[in-house]
C-alpha cells in the first residue's frame, strides 16, 4: 500500500508538470560494489535549454524485488530506509545530482535499481544495476596425512573462504600443469550468502612432483590468490648415519665396566705365571738350561744381543756363549 501511495502521487505530480520532455535522468548503467563496503548509484537530472529554475519535487529510489522504495524525498522531507542515503551530505531540491549510497554492501544489494524524478520542468526516471562481489580468502592447504612423503599415499587439501559469487579452485603442478580435473570440490553456501570452497586433490604413491600449487579464480576467470605445498623428500627427512652404526653409550661404558676388571685379571694371571717361569729359567740357567718365558708385555729375561747374552743380575756371573745361537746368526757357517 505504501508503494501505491508512492507512485500516485509522482502519478499525479508527473501529470501536473505537463513538461515530461525538459528533463532527463541519467544514471550509470553498471556499478561493482565491494561486500562489506558502500556503494554509489550515481543518477544526475539534465535539464534542456528550454528548462529555468528547475526545481526537484519527488526522487524515488527502489529496488526491483522490493515492495517499498529504499529512499523518498517529498515536500521537502527526505525518508530512506536503513543503508541507503543521498550520496551528497547536504542535498537540498536545486541539486541536480541524486545519486544513491549504499552505505553497506551485502549480496542481497546486487540486482537493479530505479530512480524516478519528478521537477516542475517535467519528470523521468532511468535504471543501474549494481553487482556485488567478494574476496576470497588467501587459501589454505592442509594434507591427509599430517605429513606426506613421496612413498606413501596421501591427500592435499585446499580451503578458501568468504567469497562472491560462486569461484573455483585449481591446481597446478611445478607451476605448469593444471590437475583441476583429477581434483574434487565443494562448495558450501554461507548464511549472508558468501561461498566458501573446499578441493581435495589425492596424491599417489611413487609421484614425482615435488610442489602443488592451490589458485582460486573467482567467477570472472581472474585469478585473486594462491597457496604453495611442497612434498617432503624422504632422503631429506632421514638424516645422519644408520641406526646401525650408532652405538649408544651405554653399551660403551656397559663393555668397559665388564671388560676391565676381566683384562686386569688376565694380565695379574699372566704375571703371576711369568714370574714363575722366570725364577724357573734363573734355576735353569743356573744349571746351563735355556729360558723359556716372559713377563707380560717385557722381553723375555735374559735378554740376548748378538751372539752373546747375558743377565739382568749385577752378580759377577761370566758371561757364556752360544755356539748354537751364533750359527743362526751368521749365515756362513
Amino acid at each position: 500500500m505504501a508503494l501505491l501511495g508512492v507512485l500516485f502521487i509522482f502519478s499525479v505530480i508527473c501529470i501536473s508538470t505537463g513538461n515530461a520532455g525538459f528533463v532527463v535522468v541519467q544514471c550509470s548503467s553498471e556499478n561493482v560494489g565491494q561486500y562489506g563496503q558502500q556503494s554509489l548509484l550515481e543518477c544526475v537530472v539534465r535539464a534542456t535549454q528550454d528548462a529555468t529554475d528547475t526545481q526537484i519535487r519527488v526522487v524515488t529510489w527502489k529496488k526491483e524485488g522490493d515492495e517499498n522504495p529504499l529512499l523518498l524525498f517529498h515536500k521537502g522531507q527526505t525518508t530512506p530506509l536503513s543503508g541507503y542515503k543521498f550520496a551528497e551530505p547536504s542535498w537540498d531540491n536545486k541539486n541536480m545530482n541524486v545519486s544513491l549510497l549504499v552505505t553497506n554492501t551485502v549480496v542481497k544489494s546486487a540486482g537493479i535499481y530505479t530512480c524516478m524524478v519528478a521537477t516542475n520542468s517535467g519528470d523521468d526516471e532511468s535504471n543501474i544495476r549494481l553487482k556485488v562481489t567478494a574476496k576470497y580468502s588467501v587459501p589454505v592447504i592442509h594434507s591427509r596425512p599430517e605429513k606426506i612423503t613421496r612413498t606413501a599415499n596421501g591427500t592435499l587439501i585446499c580451503d578458501a573462504d568468504g567469497g562472491y559469487p560462486q569461484g573455483e579452485i585449481h591446481w597446478f603442478v611445478d607451476d605448469k600443469t593444471d590437475w583441476a580435473k583429477g581434483s574434487k570440490m565443494e562448495v558450501t553456501e554461507t548464511e549472508n550468502g558468501l561461498f566458501n570452497l573446499t578441493s581435495e586433490l589425492p596424491l599417489l604413491q611413487g609421484s614425482n612432483f615435488s610442489k602443488y600449487t592451490c589458485v582460486v579464480f573467482n567467477a570472472s576467470g581472474g585469478e585473486e590468490n594462491e597457496f604453495i605445498y611442497e612434498v617432503q623428500d624422504l632422503s631429506k627427512v632421514i638424516s645422519g648415519p644408520p641406526a646401525s652404526k650408532i652405538v649408544p653409550p651405554v653399551v660403551i661404558i656397559g663393555s668397559l665396566i665388564v671388560g676391565l676388571p676381566l683384562a686386569l685379571l688376565i694380565c695379574r694371571r699372566r704375571n703371576q705365571r711369568d714370574h714363575q717361569e722366570v725364577a724357573q729359567e734363573e734355576a735353569d740357567h743356573d744349571k746351563g738350561g735355556k729360558p723359556t718365558g716372559a713377563l707380560c708385555g717385557e722381553p723375555s729375561v735374559p735378554l740376548r744381543r748378538g751372539g752373546n747374552h747375558t743377565t739382568n743380575h749385577s752378580s759377577d756371573t761370566p758371561v757364556t756363549e752360544d755356539p748354537l745361537r751364533d750359527r743362526v746368526s751368521d749365515p756362513d757357517q
